[in-house]
């Protein structure tokens, strides 16, 4: 842990705000090692990374839910720099087919996992993964998956038809595989579903000032400029007279909201330091 620390020390020295700590079950961080040895938790991270001076937003991705605990839910509450923003991967609500994916944990546990994030962190979005069709997938194995997406009320999901992946188990359940026109039926009903609550979360935004990183000009419109929020909402916004810098922040007054995306009017831009943007791998090293 001690070499990340310094690692994200010398990123700091060299203006960095904004780092991301990325691993596959990255919250399962110093669960590998034996018994015995010195066994540094996700959370043990995220604190001595929210003491790096100049590191002013921590965000990872992503958690495994099973490994969505407590002291990793308090960390984020209680370090100033780790951002209200949590990606939890659902995948299907359905626990038939959350024990055939071998996900290791129910929906009821989920979903009191990520109601006991929402109690702990004000202002916390949420987003997540999901697959329809995933070989042996029901009709009522997909409703239970409406149901639970429609309670847990995401900001914003990444959502996706399974395709088969060589050398997977799920690749060999041929018999088992969804036809194509049952599969896009499920995608479009569950899109709708996400999007409805990503709309309402956006639409609270509107009236609001939020606090944005400046990430350049809009990908779509070469007048608007795009920011992220600590929330990772995508805010785009004119700089009128602003001459404004990537990486720097800026206030933008919301006024618009969209299911991907808000709008809103620059209200006040400060510039940045140099961007840096470096991978650093996390490892289970003893301090």
């Amino acid at each position: 842990m001690g070499d990340i620390v310094r690692e994200v020390e010398e990123l700091a020295g060299d203006g960095v705000r904004e780092i991301t700590v990325l691993g596959q079950n990255v919250n399962s961080y110093g669960r590998d090692l034996g018994a015995g040895q010195y066994r540094p938790q996700f959370a043990d991270l995220l604190r001595a990374l929210d003491a790096v001076e100049g590191i002013e937003r921590i965000r990872f991705t992503s958690p495994h839910p099973k490994d969505l605990r407590p002291e990793t839910i308090a960390a984020m509450a209680e370090c100033g720099a780790v951002c209200e923003h949590l990606h939890l991967p659902l995948q299907s609500g359905s626990d038939r087919t959350l024990a055939r994916m071998h996900r290791g944990y129910t929906a009821e546990r989920y979903l009191r996992r990520l109601a006991d994030a929402r109690a702990s962190i004000p202002d916390l979005a949420v987003t997540t993964d999901l697959i329809v069709g995933f070989p042996g997938e029901t009709d009522a194995d997909f409703d239970d998956t409406l149901a639970v997406v429609d309670e847990a009320a995401y900001d914003a999901a990444y959502t996706f038809v399974f395709s088969a992946r060589p050398g997977t188990p799920a690749a060999e359940m041929t018999d088992d595989f969804i036809a194509p026109e049952v599969a896009q039926d499920r995608m479009r009903r569950l899109t709708a579903v996400v999007e409805r609550h990503a709309l309402a979360k956006h639409e609270a935004r509107v009236g609001r000032t939020e606090s944005v990183l400046v990430e350049g000009p809009s990908k779509n419109d070469a007048a608007m400029w795009s920011g992220r929020t600590r929330q990772n909402k995508l805010v785009h916004f004119s700089p009128g007279q602003h001459e404004l810098i990537v990486g720097g922040t800026a206030d933008i007054a919301v006024t618009y909201a969209a299911p991907h995306w808000l709008r809103g009017d620059l209200v006040r831009a400060e510039p940045a330091r140099r961007p840096v943007r470096i991978r650093i791998p996390v490892t289970t090293a003893p301090a």
